[in-house]
């Protein structure tokens, strides 16, 4: 069974997968925290693996950057290969002085400047929000882990570049989103969340502070990696309660 962006056999997916931006994170999760994992796609390098976590069978497959891309490896994971839970796991820039280098966040819902909504033809606008169950288990596994974690709205940018002086795009409207209570910016979860909500599938944004758009503060390569296995274990924990 191929699709033109994954080749796999049936059952190849576990139900639930964990989804990183970067294929290289892909193959780490699965080399790293996964028993007996199994390449299960490699389709222009985005790596997708199986395996087991402390008995249940999880997959991880890269999602690569941006609302167009993990609108189309979620479709067909959802619509193709029996996947019924995915839990996006990538990296943020905070909008608010509380929320800090390295903190998680868990993504209630998602804002958008991206027209992916449009494709579904409703007469109002529609509001991508996150599983409440892997949510909710999402956070009782925060609080076992201890780690320092917020939920709450995020935003789903559709631009890393603006044309601003030459600043990221997302750097400008800071304090108008914030003001509304968004939490961080990201790339991909909105278009999860829709694609979720259209096949009648699961799903939750997980995301690492990799750096702070209101202080101008960032993380080093090592920190990132140290916090990111924290997101990852948070992840997998989730996946294996539910």
């Amino acid at each position: 069974m191929s699709t033109p962006h994954i080749a796999a056999n049936k059952g190849d997916f576990a139900d639930t997968v964990l989804m990183p931006g970067d294929p290289y994170r892909s193959q780490l999760i699965a080399e790293n925290f996964l028993i007996d994992a199994r390449l299960v796609n490699d389709v222009r390098g985005v790596k997708g693996y199986t395996g087991l976590y402390k008995g249940r069978k999880i997959s991880v497959m890269a999602s690569g950057m941006g609302m167009p891309s993990i609108g189309i490896y979620s479709y067909e994971l959802f619509n193709f290969f029996g996947v019924e839970k995915i839990i996006r796991v990538g990296s943020a820039g905070s909008y608010r002085k509380d929320v800090k280098l390295r903190d998680i966040v868990l993504g209630q819902a998602a804002c958008t400047d991206s027209a992916f909504v449009r494709q579904f033809g409703l007469p109002g606008d529609f509001a991508p929000i996150a599983d409440f169950g892997l949510l909710t288990t999402a956070v009782s596994e925060a609080n076992k882990l201890g780690l320092t974690y917020h939920v709450g709205n995020i935003l789903s940018s559709d631009r890393f570049y603006g044309d601003g002086e030459g600043l990221p795009d997302w750097k400008q409207p800071v304090a108008l989103w914030s003001k509304m209570g968004v939490l961080a910016v990201e790339m991909e979860a909105a278009a999860l969340y829709m694609n979720a909500a259209r096949a009648g599938k699961r799903a939750l944004c997980i995301c690492t502070v990799s750096d702070s758009l209101v202080t101008g503060e960032a993380t080093t390569a090592e920190e990132r990696q140290n916090s990111f296995t924290d997101m990852i274990r948070l992840a997998l924990e989730t996946a294996a309660q539910e």
